[in-house]
């Protein structure tokens, strides 16, 4: 959980091979039988990083139940209902931050990271988190979590990168266990109750947080139902600021906020949202409707996409929070008219085509279609000059990328046009961008195995 998953949000994790992520730790709390730095965390400003003489509220010692040294026989199984990080493939979660249209893409990646703890080697499960603010690139991080021998997990760090104008602005937040003596964090217990106390992140005047059990055994209304054994939670911030979030079974954190404040919540999650059966033929004429209006806004296009999304919606289960986000696209869209300032509506339209998908397909399938959507936005903002909009398409081409590499037998082409797309967004050469995004297109479509 980098600083961005309670709302006041900062940068996010691309693909290793494009970043390199220095990581910095060091903790206050020891591990059992250790004895703490200091009984004082102390506030910091999140927007100067100055470290004030107040001390936070934080809970005493006794109420906490993350002060226990973990066992990891079987790190990687991660079984607990309220952080299902090993069965979760992906969860989508939309809403608004600062007034502007926030989404959410958080996937569980192949293989696994190893890290040190107490000088051993531990394996941990690896989650990519990806946030689009308006439809452009904010914030990504790779967060590695092992769940221990009584099913609590444990958060072991995170690789982060904040986003400014479509390029890296810095890595706040990045962390590793076993580095400077830095132990893991329980960030869900294995049976929690109310009053129970946790840090998933702590390490003062880097990152912290600490939880506080709310509510337990909550009923939540999910994307397609109702949701039993949910959990509130109330954070407690390195500035001193507050704010509940709700778990949820099948899809660990649910939501952050409120629906007519800034919000964070989940759209739809898979397995757990899947059904079975092929793609509704209206929404396979919505997408289409989504493609045609991205490659080409305009007043027809719209009214395409219009009318298509009203015989979905009419004949297919629609979660609330995916209907009012595409209501609030659709009517962005008409708003913006013709041209390339449409794009960003057209854009996010077509991402909630995507994640409507992901309930009949697989994910590496529709993952497949979002290089194809990523692709066509770079020859828009290549052709328009957007050097930023241009630099954050790229990293959300790779991000994709990280996803579904593993899966296609003919990854090579793919990847090295990746490389070249990324030497020549650095360069801030939009004519080569030009040239490359269509022999990228072509290598989308020749793609087997997804």
């Amino acid at each position: 959980m980098s600083t961005n998953r309670h709302i006041l949000l900062t940068g996010v994790s691309v693909t290793a091979a494009a970043f390199l992520a220095g990581a910095c730790s060091g903790a206050a709390e020891s591990t059992a039988g250790q004895t703490e730095r200091s009984a004082c965390v102390h506030v910091v400003d999140e927007d100067t990083g100055r470290t004030g003489d107040a001390c936070l509220p934080t809970a005493p010692p006794a109420d906490r139940v993350d002060r226990t040294e973990p066992r990891f026989t079987h790190p990687t199984k991660i079984t607990n209902p309220l952080h299902p990080t090993s069965e979760v493939t992906q969860t989508i979660m939309g809403g608004q931050v600062d007034g502007k249209p926030f989404r959410t893409e958080v996937s569980l990646l192949p293989g696994t990271k190893t890290i040190q703890v107490d000088g051993k080697p531990v394996q941990a499960r690896i989650s990519q988190y990806a946030a689009f603010s308006d439809g452009r690139i904010q914030e990504v991080a790779l967060d590695w979590y092992a769940q221990a021998d009584d099913d609590s997990v444990w958060y072991l760090g995170e690789d982060v990168f904040n986003y400014d104008n479509g390029v890296v602005a810095d890595t706040d937040g990045t962390w590793q266990a076993g580095r400077d003596k830095a132990p893991p964090a329980m960030i869900m217990p294995a049976d929690p109750e109310k009053g129970d106390v946790y840090r998933p992140e702590n390490l003062p005047e880097i990152v912290f947080e600490e939880v506080t059990v709310r509510a337990v055994d909550q009923t939540v209304d999910g994307p397609y139902g109702k949701i039993e054994g949910a959990m509130t939670v109330r954070e407690l911030h390195m500035d001193g600021s507050t704010e509940d979030k709700v778990f949820a079974p099948g899809y660990g954190e649910f939501s952050t906020g409120t629906k007519g404040g800034d919000l964070e919540a989940v759209s739809l999650a898979v397995p757990t949202d899947a059904k079975p059966g092929p793609v509704p033929p209206r929404l396979t004429a919505l997408d289409r409707a989504a493609v045609a209006a991205h490659e080409s806004p305009g007043a027809a296009a719209v009214r395409q996409v219009h009318s298509a999304w009203d015989a979905y919606r009419a004949s297919d289960a629609v979660p609330d929070l995916l209907e009012r986000q595409m209501e609030r696209d659709l009517v962005a869209l008409e708003k913006a008219g013709d041209g390339a300032q449409a794009m960003d509506p057209a854009l996010r339209v077509a991402q909630n085509v995507t994640d409507l998908r992901l309930r009949y397909e697989s994910v590496p399938m529709v993952d497949r279609d979002r290089l194809a959507l990523w692709t066509r936005q770079l020859t828009i903002d290549a052709k328009a000059g957007n050097e930023g909009g241009a630099a954050g398409d790229v990293t959300a081409l790779e991000l994709v990328w990280e996803r579904v590499s593993h899966d296609a037998s003919n990854a090579a082409p793919v990847a090295m046009d990746l490389r070249k797309l990324r030497s020549a967004a650095d360069a801030k050469d939009m004519a080569q961008l030009r040239q490359l995004a269509p022999e990228l297109a072509e290598r989308i479509v020749e793609l087997k195995g997804l």
